[in-house]
C-alpha cells in the first residue's frame, strides 16, 4: 500500500519507527516530515498528509503528533478527508470499516509504540464494508461536506 506519513516534534519518534517498518513489510512510504525533534506546526504536516490522500497520490495517510487532536482537526478540513484519532486497535478497525477513515490519527505522548504498531496493522488491514447502512452514512457525510464547500464560494 503506498501511505504517506506525518508528525510534529512531538510525534516524530513513532513516525520514523513507524515509516521504517512499514517500509520493511513492502509498504511505499512517502515521508513528509518533520525529520527532527525542533519544534514546528502540526498543521503543516497533517495538511501534508491530507493532501496528498485527498488527490489520490496515496491511498491512506498517518499523521502523528502529541495527543493527535490537532492533526486530526488540521486534516479533516482537508476535503476528501476522514480522520480520526485512534487510540486502540478497534476503533482504528471499525473506522474503516463503517467510515471509511483514510487518515489515522495517533499521540505519541498518549499510547506506547507497541500499541502504535497494533492500531496501524489494524488501520492497514481494514476495508470498507460497504454494507448499505455504512454507504448511506458515508453519503450523509459527504454531503455535509459538499454542501459546507458550496457556501464557501
Amino acid at each position: 500500500m503506498k501511505l504517506a506519513v506525518g508528525a510534529d516534534h512531538a510525534g516524530v519518534g513513532y513516525k520514523d519507527t513507524l515509516a521504517a517498518e512499514l517500509r520493511e513489510a513492502g509498504h511505499e512510504i512517502v515521508d513528509v516530515g518533520t525529520h527532527g525533534t525542533d519544534s514546528v506546526d502540526y498543521p503543516d504536516f497533517a495538511v501534508a498528509v491530507a493532501e496528498r490522500v485527498a488527490r489520490g497520490d496515496v491511498e491512506r495517510g498517518i499523521v502523528i503528533c502529541g495527543s493527535a487532536v490537532g492533526v486530526c482537526i488540521a486534516a479533516n478540513k482537508v476535503p476528501g478527508v476522514r480522520a480520526g484519532v485512534c487510540h486502540d486497535t478497534y476503533s482504528a478497525t471499525q473506522g474503516v470499516d463503517h467510515d471509511d477513515m483514510n487518515v489515522l490519527c495517533m499521540g505519541e505522548r498518549v499510547i506506547g509504540i507497541a500499541l502504535a504498531r497494533a492500531i496501524t496493522d489494524a488501520f492497514l488491514t481494514a476495508d470498507f464494508s460497504a454494507e448499505p447502512r455504512h454507504r448511506r452514512r458515508l453519503e450523509k457525510v459527504l454531503d455535509i461536506e459538499a454542501r459546507h464547500l458550496k457556501s464557501d464560494t
